[in-house]
Parts: structure tokens; C-alpha cells; sequence
């Protein structure tokens, strides 16, 4: 990146971090031990920080150096197209899963898309201990049984259980159930 761009791209992340915190310059000189009119200047792009400066202004913001260049620390994005995902369903087709962030070795966590045709029940076999299952119903009814009780969810409702002991999904209702899984693994 040439001098001018970094120089502009400094000034504006810069103006932009200290207004949305609602900082005056005099309030970011203080906290920061650089004068004001050095950050004026700075913001108004007549002068080039030295590193020492943007190492001041950035602790006394509470974030990484980086960021005031512009850049996004920890930026590990991952977008998962509809046609990369792979469907999986029940023999029958009643009971259908999509893992939208399956487990990995970083991910302790699994988000699931879940659908249940009406009237239908899915067993699930018990996970390895301490695993947990988050679910949030979009659409639809459904009874989950855990360990042999049933508790009934239904649109807006969330269910957070032991999924370390046998339990099932069945929809008692007249529409297809619609739902969100998270498998928290320990």
C-alpha cells in the first residue's frame, strides 16, 4: 500500500474509533499522552504518526495496533454455500439434517438446520459425556425426550439438554418443524 493511502486510511479509522466512543480529541490526548493537536493533524492527514504514536493512541483505545491501519485482527472467515452442504436424512426422508458448521478440531461446537415432517420421530443415540444440545424452534412444534421424559417446544421456544443420554425428536403437530441445533462438545 502506497504512503498517501495508509496515511488516509490511518486518519479516517482513526476519526471513526474516537467518534463512535464519543471522545473529543482533548479526551483521546489525555488518555493517550499524544498532544491534541498532533492527533488533529493526523486526522486531517497533514502529518505521518511515527509508530510510537499509533502504539500510544491504540492502547489507549483498548485494541490491537493493527486496527488503526485498517486491519481486522482474528479475521478467519467462512461462508458455506446452500450447494456445498451436505443433506442428511432418515431412510424415510421424514427427518432431515444439515450441518451448517460441523466439528473440526478448533470447533467445539456443531450448528445444525433440523427439519421433521409431521407426525414423525427421530432417535438419536446418546453423545459422548458432557455433551450438550442447544435447540431453537423457527416453525412448528416438537416433543423432545431425554432420558425417557418429554418436554414440548414450540415456536420461539429454546430446549438446552444432556445429550449424553438417549433422546428423540418427534412433531406432534400438523406442520413441519423447523428448528436450529447447536452440539456443544466438552
Amino acid at each position: 500500500m502506497d504512503p498517501e493511502a495508509l496515511q488516509t486510511r490511518v486518519a479516517g479509522t482513526l476519526k471513526r474509533i474516537r467518534t463512535d466512543r464519543g471522545w473529543t480529541l482533548e479526551e483521546l490526548a489525555r488518555r493517550s499522552g499524544v498532544s491534541r493537536a498532533m492527533l488533529s493533524q493526523i486526522e486531517a492527514r497533514k502529518t505521518n504518526p511515527t509508530i510510537a504514536v499509533l502504539w500510544k493512541i491504540s492502547t489507549a483505545f483498548g485494541m490491537q495496533f493493527s486496527a488503526l491501519l485498517g486491519e481486522q485482527p482474528g479475521q478467519d472467515v467462512t461462508v458455506l454455500r446452500r450447494p456445498e452442504l451436505q443433506v442428511l436424512s432418515s431412510a424415510d426422508g421424514a427427518f432431515v439434517s444439515r450441518p451448517l458448521f460441523p466439528r473440526n478440531a478448533e470447533r467445539k461446537a456443531e450448528l445444525y438446520e433440523l427439519r421433521l415432517k409431521p407426525g414423525k420421530r427421530s432417535d438419536g443415540p446418546p453423545h459422548p459425556p458432557g455433551t450438550r444440545e442447544n435447540l431453537v424452534v423457527v416453525k412448528g412444534r416438537l416433543n423432545v425426550w431425554v432420558g425417557g421424559r418429554k418436554w414440548e417446544v414450540g415456536e420461539g421456544d429454546a430446549i438446552d439438554f444432556a445429550a449424553d443420554l438417549p433422546h428423540a425428536y418427534e412433531n406432534p403437530g400438523k406442520v413441519a418443524f423447523l428448528g436450529y441445533e447447536v452440539i456443544l462438545y466438552r
